[in-house]
């Protein structure tokens, strides 16, 4: 019998992805040494298991700190900093968003969605903060994720992109995983193309807020939540997200120390008695230092030079 198999029929409520994880992870030994988990084993062999490797619950972190923006029965709404990931891929995974949620709302755990997420409605990429949210019921999460899907959320973000951007707009192209670039996202403007690579519908309304000499602040409210949209709609446009290494050049991608995307506002109707909430987050300090040296700075340079005399 093969080493995953045996796991599977021997360890009570072992899957065999489960299995295969803890193998990976180096977790389990055969007469005293890993092996892969195709290894199959013979009368005699002796099979050593390390147990709390084999949860394949994801761990709470307490530790973790957790900035919460509103809080109550049926929901909660926190603040991701830049640089934390949303979600985890996998019961090893820690230190995302979803670790200090568990750590600090334990009921988490039995909410909607799917076992590695901590009951939030959406994501933000790793790079970006702002706001998210969670339902801490199934039936709360169930009915915000209507939402999203019904595209009746009201999603307000706030960016820093490259080059003067003068005046509102909108871009509406769908957008499909990268067929040669797992990590990257791509434009489908091509309706065959589109329905070739199952491409999402995508819509991103921009608006310039304050603009300086190489720099605007822009505010963007989208309608659907494709990954990566926002930025892939600017940089198809011209003005990519200061700090984005996907999808701007290298001048763009390094004039800022990390992506200057953030989520600002997010408006919904509660899941219970469908009153109008209205969650906000404000600028983070690195986000606010660096909006005042690329537009800011900007303006008041350019003020001096054009000053008569």
């Amino acid at each position: 019998m093969r080493l995953d198999q045996f796991l599977v029929r021997s360890l009570p409520g072992c899957s065999r992805r489960t299995a295969r994880q803890a193998i990976a992870a180096g977790a389990v030994r055969v007469n005293g040494h890993p092996r892969p988990k195709g290894q199959f084993l013979h009368s005699g062999d002796t099979v050593q298991v390390d147990l709390a490797a084999m949860d394949d619950r994801l761990a709470a972190q307490p530790e973790l700190a957790l900035h919460v923006l509103y809080a109550d029965e049926a929901l909660i709404a926190v603040d991701k900093p830049a640089g934390m990931p949303s979600v985890a891929r996998r019961a090893a995974d820690r230190d995302t968003l979803a670790n200090a949620l568990l750590g600090h709302f334990p009921e988490l755990r039995d909410g909607g969605g799917a076992a590695f997420e901590a009951g939030l409605v959406h994501r933000l990429d790793t790079a970006t903060s702002g706001v998210l949210l969670a339902g801490r019921t199934a039936s709360a999460w169930q009915a915000l994720r209507a939402q999203f899907r019904a595209r009746t959320v009201d999603k307000l973000y706030l960016a820093v992109v490259a080059g003067r951007l003068q005046g509102r707009g909108a871009v509406a192209v769908p957008i499909a995983h990268h067929p040669d670039r797992p990590r990257q996202m791509c434009l489908c403007p091509d309706a065959h193309r589109a329905r070739a690579w199952r491409a999402r519908p995508a819509h991103t309304g921009y608006r310039p807020l304050r603009r300086g000499s190489g720099a605007t602040l822009v505010a963007i409210r989208i309608r659907t939540g494709v990954r990566h949209q926002i930025r892939l709609h600017l940089a198809s446009i011209g003005h990519p997200v200061l700090g984005d290494p996907l999808y701007g050049d290298a001048a763009s991608a390094s004039a800022a120390p990390r992506l200057l995307l953030h989520a600002a506002r997010l408006g919904f109707a509660h899941p219970t008695d469908g009153r109008r909430v209205v969650v906000r987050s404000a600028l983070p300090v690195d986000f606010a230092a660096a909006l005042r040296d690329l537009v800011h700075a900007r303006r008041t340079t350019r003020a001096h030079r054009t000053r008569p005399g």
